[in-house]
């Protein structure tokens, strides 16, 4: 994954930092923490410019974000319901846990978006509630805005700071990336396998 992401900056340069953003966020599993890190070192060694690279990470992860907001919007609260309860095991979500997040979101709303940009796969799934709860379209862009800028910056610079040391930095980058991407696909197949076991330990919980 490193060797991609490294191939694609290089030879499309900022269109390629917003393009791997922009699928960062559609495909949580392509780390945002690699690409940024990556873009910021080459703009360290003059290769591309450092405002242009945040102006472009942030506006290709905006798009992604933007994507799942308008996804949530169309298939609305009632429709996933139908999902939820049709396909809920291969969603990993319960109706009732789906419930129980559709009615956290309505208490955090604001701040869910902007908290939940700033944390790993949180920062694509924050998206979908807020479509489905039909937030206003400028405030949840505003929002995700702040939290998508304030992250790009900050791994932009660390990997413009880090310049030098990038090299070495690398060869364990890659191999961190991997573990991301299998602990994620490990925690779905979980969610997966308990889905059965979960329903039933919840609903002994409120019998109980």
């Amino acid at each position: 994954m490193f060797d991609w992401i490294t191939t694609l900056i290089e030879s499309m340069g900022a269109l390629g930092v917003a393009l791997l953003m922009f699928l960062e966020n559609v495909f949580p599993p392509i780390p945002s923490e690699l690409i940024m890190p990556l873009a910021g070192f080459n703009a360290a060694r003059g290769t591309m410019s450092l405002p242009l690279v945040i102006a472009a990470g942030s506006a290709g992860s905006l798009a992604g974000a933007y994507l799942w907001y308008w996804i949530g919007r169309r298939i609305g609260y009632e429709r996933l319901c139908r999902l939820s309860e049709a396909h809920g095991r291969w969603l990993s979500v319960s109706p009732k846990e789906f419930d129980q997040a559709n009615h956290w979101f309505s208490r955090h709303g604001g701040s869910a978006v902007l908290i939940g940009r700033l944390i790993p796969t949180v920062r694509t799934f924050i998206s979908v509630p807020a479509g489905v709860r039909r937030m206003h379209r400028g405030w949840f862009i505003g929002l995700s805005a702040v939290g998508t800028v304030a992250w790009t910056t900050a791994l932009t610079l660390a990997g413009y700071w880090l310049e030098g040391g990038y090299d070495a930095v690398s060869q364990w980058l890659d191999p961190i990336s991997t573990l991301v991407v299998a602990g994620l696909i490990g925690t779905y197949l979980w969610r997966v396998a308990t889905y059965n076991r979960r329903i039933e330990k919840r609903e002994e919980t409120q019998d109980g």
